[in-house]
């Protein structure tokens, strides 16, 4: 995994699993790699992963079995969708709509750039 400075690094291992959750690459009471495993794999402090480990369970996404380990929420899915949405409508989308107004873009032009975008991500 390469980290970007733009987002903390515990964010962009936190949006990682959330992107394996909806994926279905991490399903639904599923173990999710343990600290140690898992700072070793991404080759960063164990700290940053117990920060990561943190915000996913309060975000109801993963929870804590003592002694077991960390594993995929059952409603972890659904979660995740809620908090992008939110951070989609209050962040992404008013950037992008600022981004249409300089350009001048027009709002007719946009579900066509969006099918363009599409027919070419299927080819």
């Amino acid at each position: 995994m390469e980290f970007k400075s733009s987002k903390g690094i515990f964010q962009q291992i936190a949006d990682n699993l959330c992107d394996r959750i909806l994926s279905g690459q991490l399903k639904i009471g599923e173990k999710v790699p343990s600290v140690r495993e898992q700072a070793a794999t991404l080759g960063v402090n164990h700290n940053t992963i117990m920060r990561t480990y943190t915000e996913l369970q309060r975000a109801e996404i993963i929870t804590n079995k003592r002694g077991v380990g960390y594993f995929v929420a059952e409603n972890a899915q659904d979660h995740i969708r809620e908090i992008r949405r939110k951070e989609f409508f209050e962040h992404t989308l008013p950037d992008f709509i600022h981004q249409l107004d300089i350009l001048k873009i027009t709002s007719q032009e946009v579900p066509l750039l969006i099918s363009k975008l599409k027919e070419n991500e299927n080819q």
